[in-house]
């Protein structure tokens, strides 16, 4: 009797499907915003060198935070890449251990927190020094994201944003304990940014925030007529203030007003095309203080001037129009809601800190991003835009 042969098969193998994956691949890269990436890689590569201007008399190595910034950008090039890999709809796992796991990094920092200056915001991790409150916003607006996206046509009313406001408000009150005031506004206008894209009533948010700052005006006015205790530092009050005149305070090189008074000079100096670079008398005789930090823009317009200044704060209008498009043309409100929180975070920055180099807002230590120098506000800002590219490319419903 013969035996029969076995029978060897290859497996099998769809080419249809490994087709239409490499078509999924390439139609999601037709989606890339390259104008939003060049508006990105141009507003980096002049940082770097208003940087090395800002910072030549800061440090022995004139070049040293310009290497360390650099760092920090391939760093945050990195992260940008990694959070692209994966579909932002898998965010929604793990918003409730980001939220946790945000408080705890905030909480770490009253326990174990490196204090400078007056403040304790990081966390010392041998050559680095984290600061968990610029981590905070990014989390913030995932986390926000994931519980708007489940409320969506539940914000009419007054009563439906009381949870909203209470979910940010415990990160919002651990950042104020530090104390930083300027990213504790960071995060309320986030929540104010994404309520709106939510769809929250646009009548009930403009009262909210009127009433917000009637009640700021009416506390500040008793504070100083009727000694009405506040809960902040005394450094912060004259900060909020003294924008009103920046001389009543000015004196010495030590009050709250020199800073403004300083950057004004240097932006005035500055004229239609600035002094030269590297040539601007209130950063190179250090006249002007944290020019490589919160005043770095005072830097662009002493020695680039008033023309050069319009371009880059251009690149910057560029960057937030191409988030609105991105936002407007997400596949769900998710994804909506994401940009959204990012978006509503950099125009806050970028305002408040044009704003109190110019004088006409409270110097709140807010930088400006992609721009001063900082390696968790450089990280965190490339995961936030990171996040936005992601929704861009997966604004379609591809199906196959």
């Amino acid at each position: 009797m013969m035996m029969s042969r076995p029978s060897f098969r290859l497996p099998a193998f769809d080419f249809r499907e490994g087709q239409g994956k490499m078509m999924f691949e390439r139609r999601l890269w037709r989606n890339l915003d390259y104008y939003f990436v060049g508006s990105i890689i141009a507003l980096l590569l002049i940082s770097l060198a208003v940087l090395s201007s800002a910072a030549a008399n800061v440090a022995t190595d004139p070049y040293y935070y310009v290497k360390k910034q650099l760092t920090w950008i391939f760093i945050g090039l990195t992260g940008l890449t990694l959070v692209l890999l994966t579909d932002y709809a898998q965010l929604k796992r793990y918003h409730l251990p980001l939220y946790v796991l945000n408080l705890i990094l905030l909480a770490a920092v009253m326990l174990i927190g490196h204090e400078a200056k007056g403040a304790q915001r990081w966390i010392n991790l041998g050559p680095f020094l984290l600061q968990p409150s610029e981590f905070a916003k990014t989390i913030t607006v995932i986390t926000l994201a994931c519980f708007l996206d489940k409320r969506q046509g539940k914000l009419n009313r007054w009563q439906d944003l009381i949870l909203p406001f209470a979910y940010v408000a415990v990160p919002m009150l651990l950042i104020l304990k530090q104390p930083d005031l300027g990213t504790a506004l960071v995060l309320l206008a986030i929540l104010f940014g994404m309520l709106y894209v939510g769809g929250a009533n646009p009548r009930l948010l403009l009262l909210i925030s009127g009433g917000g700052l009637l009640l700021v005006g009416l506390a500040l006015y008793a504070h100083f007529h009727f000694g009405l205790p506040l809960p902040l530092q005394d450094y912060q009050l004259r900060r909020l203030v003294v924008v009103l005149n920046p001389y009543n305070d000015g004196q010495g090189g030590t009050g709250a007003g020199y800073h403004v008074i300083q950057s004004q000079i240097a932006i005035g100096s500055g004229g239609w095309w600035g002094v030269g670079f590297r040539q601007g008398s209130q950063v190179q005789l250090n006249f002007l203080p944290e020019h490589h930090t919160d005043f770095i823009f005072s830097v662009v317009g002493e020695e680039l001037g008033f023309v050069r200044t319009v371009g880059i704060l251009a690149l910057y209008f560029l960057l937030l129009y191409r988030m609105i498009r991105i936002a407007a043309q997400a596949k769900d409100m998710f994804g909506a809601l994401l940009v959204g929180g990012v978006a509503s975070m950099f125009t806050f920055h970028i305002l408040v800190n044009v704003g109190m180099t110019t004088g006409i807002m409270p110097v709140t230590g807010i930088p400006l991003p992609l721009f001063s120098y900082g390696g968790s506000a450089m990280l965190a800002n490339m995961l936030a835009l990171g996040l936005v590219l992601n929704v861009n490319l997966r604004r379609q419903k591809i199906l196959f």
